[in-house]
């Protein structure tokens, strides 16, 4: 079994070295880079399972930066942020970010929060339920993790197609914010349950004919939401 490569992006070497010294005991490869552009390349180099990010860098911030990586990579992402305004978390999760922590944080929490994501994206050595789910023109393969609309196959992070084959799984049914938390997140989350809507609010814009009036996720006010379509 290889090593999980997890890459660093901060402009603060007392949180580099930090979160490095909890992360290497634990086995991982840890790499390190302390601006924008130098993480970018090291994020395209490197292939790396997991990486956190710092929300503000030198050269090119956080936003730019993962922005620009996910037109051609699905990694976990973490997202840092000293800030705590409810738009600049949201703006992090609308642009790819998986999840985040606000600084200062526990480096015990994040090395938690490491270690569940790589469990559940193929380091457990699980298998997963093969059982292809079909839904009108709407197809998920959650052995493949791959998502198709007719012929056309729909580009997911991994957060976005766990959160649409749980709902799936779940068809019919009205799951709540905090349920979807502890099912695809998988840990004590202590962000606010807002990180379930911008997810399934990208999930919509990709899965759905007309996003605004979703024929497939559905929101249950005050509840949460419920995955409809004609099973197959």
């Amino acid at each position: 079994m290889t090593t999980p490569k997890i890459l660093i992006i901060d402009d603060e070497q007392s949180i580099i070295n930090l979160v490095s010294a909890y992360l290497r005991p634990e086995g991982y490869e840890v790499h390190t880079a302390t601006n924008g552009p130098t993480g970018l390349k090291a994020a395209r180099s490197l292939n790396p399972d997991l990486i956190v990010l710092d929300i503000m860098l030198p050269g090119l911030d956080g936003i730019e930066l993962l922005t620009q990586l996910r037109r051609e990579s699905e990694v976990y992402v973490i997202m840092l942020t000293a800030k705590t305004e409810e738009t600049d978390k949201i703006i992090g999760l609308s642009v790819g970010a998986d999840d985040y922590l606000t600084k200062p944080f526990s480096p015990r929490e994040l090395v938690a929060r490491i270690k569940a994501a790589l469990r559940r994206y193929g380091k457990s050595g699980s298998m997963p339920d093969s059982r292809i789910l079909k839904f009108n023109r709407l197809r998920i393969d959650p052995e493949a993790r791959l998502v198709w609309k007719g012929d056309e196959q729909i580009d997911l992070t991994a957060i976005e197609f766990d959160l649409l084959h749980t709902l799936a799984e779940h068809h019919g049914r009205v799951l709540s914010r905090e349920q979807l938390l502890e099912q695809v997140w998988g840990h004590d989350f202590y962000g606010e349950a807002r990180v379930v809507d911008v997810h399934l609010g990208h999930i919509r814009k990709k899965i759905e004919d007309n996003p605004t009036q979703p024929g497939f996720i559905i929101t249950v006010r005050g509840v949460g939401y419920r995955f409809a379509g004609d099973a197959e």
